[in-house]
């Protein structure tokens, strides 16, 4: 039997048990506004949310991992294509392309086609510096770090400050070596 080729984020997000849209938007909704409530400082609650999304994304890659059949990236270029194109139908249902690379390979930006975590959401103006979904910049930065890949993800742009789409900025920081906890001579 030959083995599997690599599936699309398509075919795995159709394939996965999934929990309603609406109910995961609003549940999304209701966590920030607790943090909002429970912190008082909108920095305190962006630092909050991507550590909440760091937590998700180290254990996030094992299913993606296991569920994609992707074969190990050669580079920081492909890890990031493939997390756009893959990761992100597979877990939200959504595309999103990488654009803006560097000269070194080492800095793109991945551009969201659309994002279900902002339905029904309108910030006032007491969040202004509030930035919502920083929980994926947190998802992106934990899965990238287990396959040792050290990065820092900022936002870019944002279509709840007014901006015409969703932008995080990807820069690689360095290339973690890959660490075994055992000697094959011992």
């Amino acid at each position: 039997m030959a083995p599997a080729g690599p599936r699309s984020g398509d075919a795995i997000f159709a394939s996965v048990e999934r929990v309603n849209a609406e109910l995961f938007t609003l549940t999304y909704g209701a966590i920030v506004r607790q943090l909002l409530t429970d912190l008082e400082e909108v920095d305190e609650v962006n630092k909050q949310l991507d550590q909440m999304g760091y937590n998700i994304g180290i254990r996030l890659v094992d299913e993606f991992l296991a569920k994609s059949n992707v074969s190990r990236c050669v580079d920081f270029k492909e890890t990031a294509e493939v997390s756009a194109k893959v990761g992100f139908k597979m877990f939200l249902g959504v595309g999103a392309s990488v654009t803006n690379w560097d000269a070194e390979g080492t800095c793109c930006s991945i551009v969201l086609e659309d994002n279900p975590l902002v339905d029904f959401v309108e910030l006032p103006d007491t969040c202004q510096g509030l930035y919502y979904c920083n929980v994926l910049s947190g998802v992106i930065r934990g899965a990238l770090e287990m396959v040792s890949m050290k990065t820092e993800v900022t936002w870019l742009r944002d279509v709840l400050r007014g901006d015409d789409v969703f932008e995080l900025q990807v820069k690689l920081i360095k290339q973690v070596p890959e660490e075994y906890p055992y000697k094959d001579d011992e």
